[in-house]
This record gives C-alpha cells, structure tokens and sequence, in this order.
C-alpha cells in the first residue's frame, strides 16, 4: 500500500489529483490537509468520486509550524504532494508570502520528518522575466520577478531545493486552464479575464480574416493533463531525488494562435497577426510610463481585468518541457491539442463563469424567467405592474404588509394571460414590513433560498402627506413615518440584496419616485424630501457598482389615481392617471432600465426651476394660495394626516 500526504487537495488540480490516484493505484492511501472552513466543501467532492474509506481529511493550516495536525497519528507516508498555494497574481502579497513561501517551508519540514518524497508543484512563474529558453535544468538565471507572486513560487522552490536532506521533486505546470474533456475551470484566471471581450468579435462573419496585432507567446496546459502527469511521474524511479519536470506545451504558440483555437466556440473569424510585437508590447504595459500606465489600470479595472495582467499577459521565456513530455508518451498520457479543446474551454466559460451570463435576455423576451421583487405589489400601480411582467412571462414576488391583500391579488395576478410564445410567469406572494429590518432580511433570506436569485427589486411601497410645513411644525412623526417607508424602507431592502446582486455581476433596481422630486410642489416637504433622498442614495450606489453592473432607474410619477390621493378632495376632479399608465412607465424603467423616466410636466417643471427659478417659485406659491389643506391633513380624516401607505 502507497500511502500519499496532500495539500491543496480541495483545490482545482487536487482534486483531479486525488480522483486520478484513486483510479490508477487501488490500494492507495490519501490524507488530505483541509482547512477547517474548506471542510463541507471537500466532503461533498469525496462523495462524488469512489473512494471506498481511502481518504482521510485532515483539518489543518499550511502557515502553521507542523501544520496544525499532530503527525504522530499518522502512518507512514510515502509521498508528500504539495499542491497548496496562492496562485493569483493580484493577491496581497503577505498572505502570498505566508502561503506560498513559509507555507511551502513547513510542508519541506513535514516531509523530511516523515523520510517522505516530497513532490513540490511549483509553476513557471520560477522563470520570471527570464529571456530566451528555459529547460528543466534551469532554476536561477538572474531573471526578476515581476510581481511578488512571481518571486513567491521562486523562493518557495529554492527552499525545497536547498533542504538539507530532503528527497524531492519539482514540477513546473505552465498557465492551467480547464479540463481538455469537459471544458471545467474553477474561476476566471489568466486569459479567462480576455474571453468577454473575444465574444464580441463573434458577430463578424466568421469567413472574414481578422487582422491582430502580435501580443507575443503563451504556453497554456489542461488542467487534466496536469494532473494525469503529476501522479504517472510521481510513481516512476520513486528512489530517484531531485528530478524537475516541465508540465507544459513543447509547441510555441502566439496569443493569436490561442484565440483561433478558441474562436471556433463562439464563430469568431480567424485571426492573423499583423501589427508586429514590437510595436504592440509598450502600449500593452506602458512600464514606467507615469500617468498612462494609471489611465490604463483604470480602464483595466473597469473592465474586470487586473492591469498586472497585462504585464505578464505575454512570456518572454521560451518554457521547454520536450524531456517530460516524452517521458510521458511512455506512459500513455499525451498533451491534448488545444486546437482541439480550445471551443470546450470556451462554451464552459459562457455556460458557468460568463459575469454577463445572469444579464443575458432570454430570446423569447427581455422578461422571461426573471424574477422581479415589486414591494407595494397587492394593490394600485404594484399590482399593474406585477400583472405586465407576469404576461412578459417572468417570475414576481408581490410584498406586502397585509396578507388578505396579498393572497387577493396573487389569486388575481396568478390568472394573468401570457402574451403568444411567452412561457406563463409565476406569482409568489410574502408579507414583510419594509421599515423592519429584521423582516427585511428574513425576506430577502426566504426569497433566495425558494428562487436561487433575484434579478429586479422594484422599490414601489410608498406612503404619502400632503400638508403645509407651519401645520406641521408639531408633527415630526410626519417625517418620520415617511421616511421610514420611502426611504429607509427601500434602502433596507437595497442594501439586503446588494451583495447578492454583486456576487451575480447583474442587478436592477427600479424606484418609484414622484415628480414631487422635480415639483417641488408646496405642501409636499415631507414626501418629496424621502424620494429625493431615495434617488441621490441610489445615484451614488449606482455609480460605486457601475463595474459589478448594478444599475438604477427611478422613474418619476405624476399624480396617480390610487388609494393614496383618496384623502386629498381637491384631486377628484385632477387630471391624474390611471394606474396602467403608470405601471407602463415602470415597465418601461424595468425592460429599458434608463437612469430617469420623466413625465413632460415634470421636465417642464424642472426646466422652470433651472431657467427662471423666481417665477417658477412664485406660479408654485399661487396654487398654494389657491388650494388648501384637505380635511385629513387637517386631522379630520382616517389615520389623522390623510396617510396612505401601497404596502
């Protein structure tokens, strides 16, 4: 029985690691170090793959001396595979250190005292900016490094080389992408970051040549292939110290040549190179270059790319690997083609780690199988516009505080006809009080754990006043409870669905405002002052996450003819409009998700407030002359303030 001690076991090569050894050798014996955090994690692999009791987790930590197990419970161990690592280049670079280097030194420890062979993964990072050809036998040729990441893998390498006593062996993967059958990757690395910008070249006919510029050489190996190399070379000549095996592509290809063996997956044209390199390599990394190398990081950021990356985008290392990739011909394992798996790599990206992937719209309709969240939703303009995304066929959970109001209108709602090839949405019906924060989040928790996600928050629950300040001037609680709806209400479920959208790279979220906003209408202080306060809350959150792709739309009602004017006599006879044509001004902000949906009146009004602010003050100050207070804002209605709240 070989008995095998690995870290990173949980990891994307461990994994296939652990999967190929239990394949291949029958009586093998496997502890795996876990950090304590990663343990569901890998206990859910391990009920994946058919290990029969062979592996054992160990709960532990890389940076601790003896790496927090006792290792006098263990039994003797052969092979020591040291798979652990930080490998992202823009990581901070002391936890690189601490993992990496002192992490890879206690690992060394561990397996001189165990008289174990300790097979180090390093990675061709070691070359660095080293020039020219790099074999197995090279280790320090004077290069540098150009990111700490860089000199990490360097010197955790060398302490493994220069362990007195310690059997070892090194093995340098290039850049590692997916798997050649399947096309999985765990994240976007390397020139995963460049796939969303590819797709676009994807709508040029795919019969046209498309001229590139030269951005120079990659070496990229699947991640399969690393893995079924890393278990064959561990098992041969075991004896045998200090061997360096180069897990890359003995082919040299150019970035271009990466693309075209790509392309094929999204119909993209072939690509040929003819800007020459030379020209090309400044303006990629603009090294030293003041002022335009921060423009660039800016605009690489924005971008989700990490401007380091276009440092070391293009290797200057000519990374051989001719040695050990005949030696493993001789065991039957040959490097796949990238030719041939490049357009698998691809339709997996766009499949399962495409951040646009959740803003895609259905081809059917813009609306179809999202799921919108439409607080105020069991009555007037919620309700409407809950019916019209219903009938777009997407998915709708009304909230609202009353549940014999909701249960109504999800009985009404659930009958909506769909318009013809529009699969059916579904209603789903939750009470919450918007202005409690624990109810917000037992919300937010419910809805996500029924429907996985939510991909529109439809801020419509509002309460209104209309009344003169002086007839207020005893009356904070009118300001209070307005804003605890309009305003704290809705930011309590922004901020509870925020970090979900984030994560998702997609999110909308309508506000339904009031062309109070722009009014700025008399008698209105309390109400305009929570919407305007709900929509420069949402102007700034909106520009934070404009990367995470997080948009706002707040769309400026006029007066509306629902439950909430009721109160105020004088608008019986008010042009008001009906609820439809409001609700259609929110769909619009839902499907077209413009940063304002004004109304010609509210512009006109706004325009006024610009252009000629004394006169536009003066007409506003005369209709306040001309109309009173309502009975209710004199207390001598229902709730004693003529309030009306849509949740």
């Amino acid at each position: 029985m070989t008995t095998y001690f690995i870290t990173g076991g949980n990891g994307f090569i461990g994994r296939r690691v652990i999967e190929r050894l239990l394949t291949v050798e029958a009586d093998a014996r496997i502890f795996a170090l876990v950090r304590t955090g990663s343990l569901p994690v890998f206990s859910e692999f391990l009920a994946t793959v058919d290990n029969a009791g062979r592996v054992t987790a160990l709960a532990g930590d890389l940076t601790t001396p003896g790496l927090g197990i006792d290792a006098a419970d263990l039994p003797e161990i052969d092979h020591v595979i040291h798979l652990a690592a930080v490998y992202d280049m823009s990581a901070d670079a002391d936890v690189t250190h601490a993992v990496n280097v002192e992490g890879t030194a206690h690992v060394a420890d561990f397996a001189l005292a165990a008289g174990a062979l300790m097979h180090h993964v390093s990675s061709i990072a070691v070359a660095g900016d080293h020039r020219g050809t790099f074999t197995e036998d090279d280790f320090d040729s004077g290069q540098g490094f150009p990111t700490p990441y860089h000199r990490t893998k360097f010197e955790a390498e060398k302490i493994v080389r220069t362990r007195e006593g310690l059997r070892w062996r090194v093995y340098r993967p290039s850049v590692v992408v997916g798997d050649s059958r399947t096309g999985e990757m765990d994240k976007i690395d390397g020139p995963y970051y460049f796939f969303g910008h590819l797709k676009r070249l994807g709508v040029l006919p795919s019969s046209l040549p498309l001229p590139l510029p030269d951005l120079g050489h990659t070496n990229i190996v699947p991640v399969d292939f690393v893995a079924h190399a890393i278990v064959a070379l561990c098992a041969v000549t075991p004896e045998r110290s200090g061997l360096v095996h180069h897990l890359a592509d003995p082919r040299r290809r150019t970035i271009t040549d990466m693309y075209n063996a790509i392309a094929p997956g999204f119909r993209g044209p072939h690509g040929h190179n003819v800007i020459p390199n030379g020209l090309v390599a400044p303006v990629v990394t603009l090294s030293g270059a003041g002022a335009f190398r921060v423009m660039r990081d800016l605009v690489a950021t924005q971008q989700g790319i990490p401007p380091i990356l276009l440092d070391t985008i293009a290797l200057t290392v000519d990374f051989r690997s001719d040695a050990t990739i005949a030696r493993l011909g001789g065991h039957g394992i040959a490097l796949p083609d990238l030719d041939d798996y490049g357009p698998r790599l691809w339709t997996y990206w766009a499949e399962h780690l495409d951040p646009a992937r959740h803003r895609r719209d259905d081809p059917r309709g813009p609306l179809v199988g999202k799921k919108i969240v439409i607080t105020g939703g069991s009555s007037g303009i919620g309700k409407a516009t809950a019916r019209m995304c219903l009938a777009r066929g997407a998915d709708v959970m009304i909230v609202a505080r009353d549940p014999e109001g909701l249960d109504a209108a999800r009985a009404e709602l659930a009958a909506t006809a769909t318009k013809a090839g529009v699969p059916p949405g579904r209603v789903h019906a939750y009470q919450c009080d918007i202005t409690d924060e624990e109810s917000v989040t037992g919300l937010v928790k419910t809805v996500l754990a029924e429907h996985g996600h939510v991909d529109i928050l439809v801020n419509n629950a509002g309460r209104s006043i209309r009344r003169a300040t002086l007839n207020a001037t005893d009356r904070m609680h009118d300001y209070q409870r307005v804003m605890a709806v309009n305003y704290f209400g809705a930011v309590n479920l922004i901020l509870a669905l925020l970090p979900h959208m984030v994560a998702r790279q997609s999110g909308h979220i309508v506000n339904v405002t009031s062309i109070a906003v722009q009014a700025k209408n008399a008698r209105f202080g309390a109400y305009a002052a929570s919407k305007a306060a709900l929509e420069a809350f949402s102007d700034v959150v909106g520009v934070e996450t404009l990367s995470d792709h997080i948009t706002f739309t707040n769309v400026r009602l006029p007066l509306v003819r629902t439950r909430m004017i009721a109160p105020t006599e004088i608008y019986e006879d008010a042009g008001a409009w009906g609820v439809d044509k409001a609700a259609s001004r929110v769909l619009h902000g839902i499907v077209d998700r413009p940063r304002r949906v004004n109304s010609v009146l509210g512009s006109l009004t706004e325009i006024g407030h610009r252009v000629a602010p004394g006169l536009t003050a003066r007409v506003l100050h005369q209709e306040f002359l001309m109309f009173g207070e309502s009975a209710a804002a004199l207390a001598q209605g229902s709730e004693g303030g003529g309030y009306d709240r849509r949740a």
